[in-house]
């Protein structure tokens, strides 16, 4: 696991000089040391590469140092092609962890309206996840024109509450994936990522900002991240530029060359665990070369 370098307790109160008087206060947690940050990496950088050759890629990815990787593939029951029990075993054999994984929280398959519940689809889901090893199931976007409405907004996100109290009882923690509409959008006067945000239990939905799809949504994450500061657990380090000719007016790019400003947006998530690097956009560089340099920045940054 990448982190920030930090002192150990012993040799910080030995630097600093600091007495055996004052260790009570060092033990309380609003005393304590920074914890240090999990990096990750969006297997959805690779996709194309996990597609064709999944294991092959993990080996790529295990390779250029990452620790930690976040799934976009969990179809049939299955990670990549796999099940939980072999998936798990190949990401044990190349010293990987899997933390979170994406898979979207759809209501039409996942909800049982009649009977308040859950289907066995995403029971499984929940199960397998727990199984594979993640601490957070993450589901990315929703079709918000299937939300047109406050209410049946607020009804999306009871459920986002159910599916929090349901990886909680896993051992997990539910979060949820912004993309752009989340922030151009509105419902009245509010956007709908201020209106998830009131109606989603903190304790029960932990959210995952991420740092490039919310600037096609007009805003940018220092903002929101100083508006939100202790709400986002989990982020996605993704940089970003300008295009032209093309339906959305920012993609994304090698960290640090864009205009995202991630190293200080790093340095303001003070509450963020877990940083997952992201590119969707190569501009002719290999993906798998992408995802190197990406680490390689992260790495210089300290993390």
């Amino acid at each position: 696991m990448a982190s920030k370098m930090i002192h150990s307790r012993r040799s910080f109160l030995k630097k600093s000089g600091i007495t055996l008087a004052t260790l009570s206060l060092a033990s309380n947690p609003l005393f304590s040391l920074a914890k240090p940050k999990t990096l990750a990496l969006q297997l959805y950088t690779v996709r194309d590469a996990m597609r064709n050759n999944p294991l092959d890629t993990l080996k790529q990815v295990a390779a250029i140092g990452y620790k930690n990787v976040e799934h976009a593939n969990y179809v049939n029951q299955k990670f990549y092609g796999y099940t939980a029990k072999e998936f798990k075993e190949i990401l044990a054999d190349l010293d990987l962890k899997m933390p979170s994984g994406h898979t979207g929280l759809d209501l039409k398959v996942h909800w049982n309206e009649s009977k308040k519940d859950f289907t066995d689809v995403w029971k499984k889901l929940v199960d397998d996840a727990a199984e594979v090893g993640q601490h957070y199931v993450v589901s990315p976007s929703f079709n918000a024109n299937d939300f047109p409405t406050e209410d049946s907004l607020r009804h999306l996100f009871e459920v986002f509450n159910k599916s929090g109290e349901l990886c909680k009882k896993a051992g997990m923690k539910f979060g949820y994936h912004n993309h752009d509409f989340e922030f151009s959008r509105k419902i009245g006067t509010k956007r709908l990522y201020e209106l998830i945000l009131e109606n989603t239990d903190r304790n029960l939905v932990v959210q995952q900002l991420d740092t490039g799809n919310l600037f096609n949504g007009g805003t940018n994450a220092i903002e929101v991240i100083n508006k939100y500061p202790d709400r986002f657990e989990l982020l996605h380090v993704k940089d970003e530029i300008e295009v032209a000719d093309s339906s959305e007016k920012y993609e994304s790019t090698i960290l640090g060359t864009g205009i995202a400003q991630i190293k200080e947006v790093l340095a303001h998530s003070t509450a963020t665990q877990v940083f997952i690097v992201e590119q969707e956009a190569y501009q002719g560089i290999d993906p798998v070369r992408c995802a190197q340099k990406d680490f390689e920045v992260m790495k210089k940054w300290g993390y």
